[in-house]
């Protein structure tokens, strides 16, 4: 530490000393103010840099009224998608604001109301919340502090501020990439029906078969468990009608995999089979797995730029930002009657 600070941390009026500049030059270079000349402000940010100077959150708060901190609240859950959306907003916000985090066993409307609160209380500048299921969107709609607000993986309707890959679109995709195939129709293993994410799926196949005059099969819900993949391909093995499947999450098409291959049935010469995430994992199935691809990262940048918008005092978006997925190719999809059985 240079020796004008005499051995303590430097403080603002060292900086000011040193560039031979105001206090109040200081805090404009600080804060970002245009009114400060080319040459004062290189002098502020070389003196900065020669001591070491770090401002003061505490001070800047009472001068900007921001902490630039913002509360995140998330569904307590390892399921990969409400993960991946916290990484992705962690990562958008690193480096820029701080992420104070409210994990929650369910969001339900008291929950998600008693965790605004608590984050209020650590003075957030504003709050993401990530809400899959309709219970914590409408949470979202009633909540009246006046805090800018975004809901995030709430679905593409969401009548509020909102970020949200396109379910709808990625589902439609899967469904008209397998009939381009050679597929006469798609199956499909959907998410638990609470969840908005496996309502726009379902929509977003329904949708691609309608628009092709393919006939739709009865729909099969899972709960996005390997498992339950695992419990409806037993079934799904046994039927000689089907050629194609899209399930709602990679998880469920791993279970489903396996069911089918202890039925001596291939993937895809049999079955095909396309799942909906791309998890690390799914390019080391057996097969690779074809899989809809959804942009976390695009996710979490999204989200963070809406919510500093409204920081700033913009309006909230009055439509969700949708994020457009994307058809990954791999080899867990091929043509029916590969395996040299007529369909």
């Amino acid at each position: 530490m240079p020796a004008a600070t005499g051995g303590r941390p430097p403080v603002m009026a060292d900086v000011a000393k040193l560039a031979g500049v105001s206090a109040q030059t200081v805090s404009r270079v600080l804060n970002d103010h245009p009114n400060v000349s080319v040459r004062a402000r290189d002098a502020v940010l070389a003196a900065i840099t020669e001591l070491g100077y770090r401002p003061n959150a505490a001070a800047r708060t009472l001068v900007t009224r921001r902490t630039r901190t913002l509360g995140v609240i998330s569904f307590d859950t390892t399921l990969f998608g409400p993960a991946s959306m916290l990484h992705g907003i962690e990562r958008a916000a690193a480096g820029e604001y701080f992420v104070s985090i409210a994990s929650l066993p369910a969001l339900d409307r008291a929950g998600v109301l008693g965790a605004v609160d608590r984050l209020l209380e650590q003075g957030v500048d504003g709050i993401i919340v990530i809400a899959p299921m309709k219970s914590a969107v409408d949470a979202c709609g009633s909540i009246r502090h006046g805090v800018p607000l975004v809901a995030v993986g709430c679905g593409t309707q969401a009548s509020l501020a909102s970020v949200a890959v396109d379910n709808g679109a990625g589902a439609a995709l899967a469904t008209r990439y397998l009939l381009g195939l050679g597929h006469k129709t798609v199956h499909h293993i959907a998410g638990p029906r609470a969840w908005l994410d496996a309502q726009e799926r379902i929509a977003g196949w329904r949708s691609a078969l309608r628009e092709a005059g393919a006939p739709a099969p009865e729909l099969v819900a899972g709960d996005w468990s390997s498992a339950s993949g695992y419990r409806i391909g037993q079934g799904i093995g046994d039927d000689l009608e089907v050629t194609a499947v899209l399930c709602g999450n990679d998880h469920m098409a791993l279970g489903l995999i396996r069911a089918l291959a202890e039925r001596g049935k291939k993937v895809p010469d049999d079955i095909s089979v396309v799942g909906f995430d791309d998890i690390p994992e799914s390019g080391y199935f057996l097969p690779p797995l074809t899989t809809v691809r959804q942009d976390f990262g695009a996710l979490g940048r999204h989200a963070l730029g809406v919510l500093v918008a409204m920081i700033d005092g913009q309006p909230a978006p009055q439509a969700c930002l949708r994020v457009p997925p994307q058809l990954v190719d791999r080899a867990s999809a091929g043509p029916p009657g590969r395996a040299g059985t007529p369909r």
